[in-house]
């Protein structure tokens, strides 16, 4: 992915804003009916955006890492759903796209480009939240491809996905394969989560599906930088954003009947919102300080990838919560946006690696824990 220039970065972040808040007209009904944002997803692609990820060498837009993180960011805002699936989508494709082989990476591309949807399968039952060290070995076949035998879970988008990238063992290392939909891919309809109800992550049994040995991708996916790591800090940014909008439109408009003047009067409110407008700030810089890494291809983007999205995670959280507070005893009804804000914001910091992991890879590594 190049550096890209203004001129090209302004021009796919326009899009992105305009697509966002048309978005966010359906935000509600997505969360309510907890149904795929189809039409969402179709525009973002007819859009061009799909392919603004690859370089330009590829017929892509060539956009910076920087851009991106901030189109999911915009996305985001509109409807979490649809940037988390448009993530996983966009990450999946790249990944297929730019790792494969020469044959196969112009197959996926040509697909990419027809629309074709790509979804990322890398979690585990059984792996928690190590998703990059998959429990589940492949099983040899004698003319040289394997078969997975083997299930992942929370698939963003999966029963709309025309190809998956997957996880699995061989001989215990960590091997990333492109994986058509055929029969042998079984969509289990288990979702009925608490929020980002219109991403329908489902259970995916793979029951003797075929890992072609052409499809296996090349040992640098695993080592490498990938989209969803530096998109995940820019999706709980999206959420946070959104919540602290509603929150602050609310306090200036809602009137206090004991004094006759708005909410946001009330100096409690100030303070919190102070506090939010920081941190919200604060967790902007952390997240775009990652971004600069990654178009540096610096040593230290990984480490910067752990810290962005935990104080992003957090962060959502918080403003989300205060903006029920702030909203009151209506906030806890559905006739607010709070309660869907608090309730997508929880996702972040379960997604992987979860908040605990992060402070966990982080504390060790500043008391130099097994160093």
């Amino acid at each position: 992915m190049s550096k890209g220039t203004d001129k090209t970065d302004s021009y796919w972040l326009g899009i992105a804003g305009d697509l966002s808040a048309e978005f966010a007209k359906k935000a509600a009904d997505v969360d309510r009916m907890g149904e795929l944002p189809k039409e969402n997803l179709i525009a973002l692609s007819e859009s061009g955006l799909d392919l603004a990820i690859l370089p330009k060498e590829w017929g892509g837009g060539g956009i910076s890492y920087r851009t991106y993180g901030k189109i999911v960011f915009a996305i985001a805002r509109g409807c979490p759903a649809t940037a988390c699936i448009w993530l996983m989508h966009t990450g999946a494709a790249e990944g297929l796209v730019m790792l494969s082989s020469p044959e196969r990476s112009r197959y996926y591309l040509e697909e990419l480009k027809r629309g074709k949807r790509f979804a990322s399968a890398l979690s585990e039952p059984a792996s928690g939240n190590l998703f990059l060290s998959p429990v589940q070995e492949a099983i040899p076949l004698p003319d040289g491809d394997w078969k997975l035998e083997g299930a992942k879970r929370f698939v963003s988008g999966s029963e709309w996905a025309d190809y998956f990238i997957v996880n699995i063992g061989i001989e215990g290392k960590t091997t990333f394969f492109g994986v058509e939909r055929d029969d042998s891919v079984v969509i289990h309809d288990i979702w009925d989560s608490l929020g980002m109800r219109g991403t329908r992550s489902q259970l995916i049994g793979f029951n003797g599906t075929r890992l072609k040995k052409e499809n296996r991708c090349g040992e640098a996916l695993r080592a490498r930088q990938g989209l969803i790591a530096l998109g995940l800090p820019w999706l709980s940014l999206g959420i946070a954003q959104s919540a602290y909008d509603a929150m602050r439109a609310h306090a200036e408009k809602k009137m206090l009947p004991s004094t006759g003047l708005p909410l946001g009067h009330a100096q409690w409110v100030q303070v919190e919102v102070a506090q939010a407008y920081v941190k919200l700030k604060a967790a902007k810089l952390l997240a775009e300080d990652l971004l600069r890494l990654a178009d540096e291809h610096s040593e230290e983007t990984n480490r910067a990838g752990l810290e962005a999205k935990l104080m992003a995670n957090q962060v959502a959280k918080e403003i989300a919560d205060l903006g029920i507070r702030v909203g009151g005893g209506l906030a806890y009804t559905k006739a607010l946006p709070f309660e869907r804000h608090l309730r997508d914001a929880q996702a972040g910091g379960l997604m992987a690696y979860s908040s605990e992991l992060c402070q966990i890879h982080i504390g060790q590594s500043e008391l130099r824990v097994g160093k």
